[in-house]
């Protein structure tokens, strides 16, 4: 089934290190995409998948429903991939989805990227406990969504290219700022996620009309 994400890809787009303006000369190249299955495999017993790896390395696909699904519950790994500005291969079905990106965006991108930062920060802690050890790496991309999760809430747009920021950050994921200067960022980031969320005129809810009618459109246009 490999070949649904060579065939049918709408969307490939890079992310990760080489998106967030964060990388280095070994970095990997990390590619996200969404394909569309051909509308008449659903009607099999066996339905596409959902998601496929490959084939080349670090890369990894949804299938469009999929990927609505998840970016309509704001989760921000998905969000990315609408926003990042190293595209790599878009059709016009993902030219439409790009242009729809806005109706994916609700206040719930508050508790999702809340929520994602604190949980990388409460493993970060726990390990620093169980062996003395620090994931700079995984500190550092805490407070990139931090960083991210005000900024969307703010401007209705995701923030992917944190380049500004860089050094600051890479000083993070060296292990050169000190502990306690990153778990005070980390509380001043919070704080500010939550003056953000309070004063968003982002809506309640997604627009989950406009995507329905949005996966529907292609639905029909892949059965031809």
């Amino acid at each position: 089934m490999i070949n649904l994400v060579t065939e049918h890809t709408i969307l490939a787009v890079v992310v990760g290190s080489r998106a967030y303006g964060l990388d280095g000369p070994d970095s990997d190249h990390d590619r996200r995409g969404v394909y569309a299955a051909p509308t008449r495999l659903f009607w099999h017993l066996d339905k596409p998948p959902a998601h496929l790896d490959g084939p080349a390395d670090e890369q990894f696909s949804w299938e469009l429903e999929r990927f609505c699904t998840l970016a309509l519950q704001a989760n921000p790994t998905v969000l990315e991939v609408l926003w990042s500005p190293r595209i790599e291969r878009v059709t016009p079905d993902g030219e439409r989805l790009l242009a729809a990106r806005r109706a994916f965006l609700s206040r719930r991108v508050a508790e999702t990227y809340g929520s994602y930062a604190r949980d990388q920060l409460k493993r970060v802690t726990a390990r620093r406990a169980r062996t003395g050890e620090t994931n700079h790496k995984q500190a550092m991309h805490m407070i990139r969504l931090l960083l991210a999760g005000a900024h969307v809430l703010r401007t209705g747009e995701v923030l992917v290219d944190v380049s500004p920021l860089r050094g600051r950050l890479l000083t993070v994921r060296r292990g050169d700022l000190p502990w306690e200067s990153v778990t005070a960022w980390a509380d001043d980031l919070l704080a500010d996620l939550a003056a953000a969320s309070a004063a968003t005129t982002l809506p309640e809810s997604p627009d989950r009309a406009a995507i329905d009618a949005l996966l529907y459109s292609v639905r029909e246009r892949g059965l031809s």
